[in-house]
């Protein structure tokens, strides 16, 4: 999981699995699997690095750096 900021200030965490997509318009936008959008205080720079983390944690995707 990792953990994003809402527009309001809540921090919560969400599955990177379930993002399809990162859109900027101009706040970050995350479209989920599900079809729902999460926008975020976060940007997107901030959020992929996060993703590549939390999958070198759980030993998915070992080659990204």
């Amino acid at each position: 999981m990792i953990k994003v900021t809402k527009l309001d200030g809540t921090e919560y965490y969400l599955n990177p699995h379930q993002i399809e997509s990162i859109e900027l318009k101009p706040d970050t936008t995350l479209l989920m699997l599900s079809g729902k959008y999460v926008i975020v205080k976060d940007n997107a720079e901030d959020i992929i690095k996060r993703i590549i983390d939390y999958r070198k944690q759980i030993g998915s995707f070992g080659n990204e750096e």
